[in-house]
């Protein structure tokens, strides 16, 4: 009795989706927490978004000015392959724009922090949030953060200063800010000072930072110190006031504080962003893996059980608490594993990254096991829908992504999961989908067609992709 099932019955064509599906599978239901309410008085979101669009207007003028004169096959923007605008055009945009170089110049490193203009080589193009600018508060917000996040670049740090003590400071920052979101109101400057002074201190003790001298110095000096010299005094005012001063105005210029009559307080914005990246780190701090602590591929072991609004929560907190060039590198390590999930999940991780993984996203494409995920990765970052983003890929590109997508199902799956993946591939028919699989070359190809045989409830269908994966393993035809 033969099957009624022809054997090159057509597939249903669906589109295909990166590595995104095989983690529902393994999804498990978690009592939800209550989503986190601001401090009172903190603004709606669209009144956010308001004040970040004003504090930015003239990035953003600068940016759409960019766009119009510095794309591709249009005059260069940079000069020295390092962002910085070329003068030529600093005194274009000063002409058109009305402004003197020094504004423009100004404006345009705004933009750039702000993810509202990215250069590739010498030419400028609009970055994504400057596409949404007028229609998406959530991308005008990220694009504060963001300035937020890089306030020691918004303003040249005073000159003659260590650049080992500006490093503290910046280290040190990030308390001085909590305590001013805590304190929700004005503070003098002195106390926070004082709040710096504590945790620079903190920070050299625990780099250990002792003299290492006593070779230099006499029996008689080691036997008798003077009596006001202590290894561990504490970092003196002298020497942090002035960078004090400058983290607070470098803060204030990116609008997220106020200073004035010896007091600081965090702007509505600032303060909401505050809150953010605290929320984020209690989020990390109550999950059950502790996945901030962990390595890139523990922490996305673990997200691979959460859905993917708490997964992307858990990648921002994650990501908060590393700088953003050793996390991009974790997580392309972790992505070039043997774990196809995690191949997925690491490029989804990269997503929440955004602009400042694009570098190294880039270079990844000239690795075959991670070509089509930084394919699909640049292009949705270029502002091509998810949904197209598939367009950009090869048909050996696309069934080979196919295949990895299996093989993570296969490993981390459900048969009926494996099953339905059948169903997206691009090619129309079973033979075909085989024989393209076959000469993409994937290394988990046998494993994958053995699994979906396996799975497969139709028997000449199973036994037609048994057949194709012995063909693969021996090398026949």
């Amino acid at each position: 009795m033969t099957s009624r099932i022809p054997r090159d019955s057509r597939l249903r064509l669906v589109r295909p989706r990166p590595l995104a599906a095989a983690p529902t599978a393994v999804n498990e239901r978690r009592p939800r927490r209550p989503a986190p309410r601001p401090p009172e008085g903190t603004p709606a979101p669209a009144e956010l978004a308001r004040m970040a669009r004003s504090g930015l207007a003239a990035a953003a003028r600068v940016a759409r000015w960019a766009d119009n004169a510095l794309g591709p096959g249009r005059d260069a923007a940079t000069a020295d392959g390092k962002a910085t605008l070329s003068d030529p055009s600093a005194e274009r945009a000063a002409r058109d724009l009305g402004l003197t170089r020094d504004q423009v110049r100004h404006d345009w490193d705004i933009a750039r922090l702000a993810g509202l203009i990215e250069v590739h080589g010498d030419s400028a193009r609009p970055g994504w949030r400057l596409r949404a600018w007028n229609r998406d508060d959530g991308a005008v917000l990220r694009g504060w953060v963001a300035l937020f996040d890089a306030w020691s670049l918004a303003t040249p740090e005073p000159a003659g200063e260590e650049p080992a003590a500006v490093a503290e400071v910046v280290s040190a920052m990030p308390q001085v800010l909590s305590f001013l979101q805590l304190s929700a109101g004005p503070v003098p400057v002195e106390q926070l000072l004082d709040l710096l002074r504590q945790r620079v201190t903190e920070l050299r003790t625990e780099r250990c930072e002792v003299p290492y001298a006593a070779d230099a110095v006499s029996p008689a000096a080691t036997a008798a110190p003077a009596a006001d010299t202590d290894p561990a005094e504490p970092a003196r005012d002298a020497e942090l006031a002035p960078l004090l001063d400058w983290a607070l105005h470098a803060l204030a210029s990116v609008g997220a504080l106020t200073c004035g009559a010896g007091q600081a307080t965090l702007t509505p914005l600032g303060n909401w962003a505050v809150w953010v990246k605290l929320e984020q780190i209690c989020v990390a701090a109550q999950s059950p893996a502790g996945n901030i602590e962990q390595a890139a591929e523990d922490m996305l072991r673990g997200c691979a059980q959460l859905r993917p609004n708490a997964a992307r929560a858990e990648y921002r907190a994650w990501l908060a608490a590393r700088t953003v060039g050793g996390a991009v590198t974790e997580l392309l390590a972790a992505a070039r594993g043997e774990d196809a999930l995690l191949r997925g999940l690491a490029f989804e991780a990269l997503r929440v990254v955004g602009a400042p993984a694009e570098a190294e996203v880039r270079a990844a494409v000239d690795e075959p096991a991670l070509r089509p995920y930084a394919l699909l990765w640049l292009a949705e970052h270029d502002g091509v829908d998810a949904e197209d983003a598939h367009e950009v890929l090869t048909r050996q590109e696309a069934t080979w992504l196919w295949v990895d997508t299996a093989a993570a199902v296969a490993d981390h799956g459900e048969a009926p999961m494996l099953v339905r993946h059948l169903e997206s591939a691009l090619q129309p028919t079973v033979p075909a989908l085989l024989d393209e699989v076959r000469a993409v070359g994937h290394p988990r190809t046998v494993q994958v067609l053995v699994a979906l045989a396996a799975a497969h409830p139709d028997p000449a269908l199973a036994k037609a992709v048994r057949r194709a994966a012995f063909q693969v393993h021996t090398g026949g035809s």
